[in-house]
Formats: structure tokens, sequence, C-alpha cells
């Protein structure tokens, strides 16, 4: 079965929620779905994404979405991570040294933005550094 249609209700949910810039391709027995969006739809997508594979056991899908709109300095941020912690970093590059983690669903506050795909963020166990926006939603 191609993969776009295994993930037929992932792509249409995509689509019909508004996913600015989307972008869908099958590279190497991979779905890649790219674009932007609001917080509430990247999780809805996330949502959709469980719920059709729900230990992420197949390994088949890449989601870069990334958050727009609304996410300010003190921002609270949802960790969406597949299924493991999401790794925070000593700067914005996947280089440099990880300096702590957060857990899958965990909550916390964005410090600062780098760009758009690194943003500096903090935990409320008071670890903070650099991750990878893809797994962050904005609340």
């Amino acid at each position: 079965m191609a993969l776009q249609e295994k993930y037929k209700e992932l792509i249409d949910t995509a689509t019909t929620q508004g996913v600015n810039n989307l972008n869908v391709r099958e590279q190497d027995g991979v779905l890649y779905i790219d674009g932007d969006a609001s917080g509430s739809i990247k999780q809805q997508l996330w949502d959709t994404y469980e719920r059709l594979d729900p230990n992420y056991s197949s390994g088949d899908v890449v989601m870069n979405i990334n958050s727009i709109a609304g996410v300010t300095e003190g921002s609270k941020l949802k960790v969406t991570t597949n299924s493991s912690n999401l790794n925070i970093r000593s700067g914005p590059s996947t280089d440099a040294d990880i300096v702590g983690k957060a857990a899958r669903h965990e909550v916390v506050t964005l410090i600062s933005k780098a760009n758009d795909q690194w943003w500096e963020i903090k935990t409320d166990n008071g670890a903070s550094g650099y991750s990878y926006t893809q797994y962050l939603t904005p609340l």
C-alpha cells in the first residue's frame, strides 16, 4: 500500500485544517508532510497520526510542521515528540551538547526564538536550552 493511501486521513486533516505551504511527498519508504500551522492544528495532526499508528512502530512518517503566529516569550509549549523525550541542547544545532530532556507531553516555557527551527525553552525542573520546534506545540 502506498504511504499516501495508508495515511490518507492524516493528509486530509492537514488539507482541511489549512496547513500553510503544505507539501506531501514520499521518498525512500517515508512519507514527508511539511508545512506551517497553528499549535492547535499541529496537535490535531499528531493526534491523527497517533490514532493511525498508536505505537509509532512503522517509522514511515516525518512531519515537519512549523508553528506559526501568536507564540511569544513566556508562552507555554507542549512537547509533541512521537514517543521519546525531547533533547534540550546548549545551542541551536544537533551538534550542540545535550544539556537536558523534556518528556513527551510535558509543558515547557518559551524563552526565545533563535530561528524558525530552534527555540530556547525551559522546563519546570529548570533545564533550559534549545530544542527543535517541530516537537513543540503552542498551548
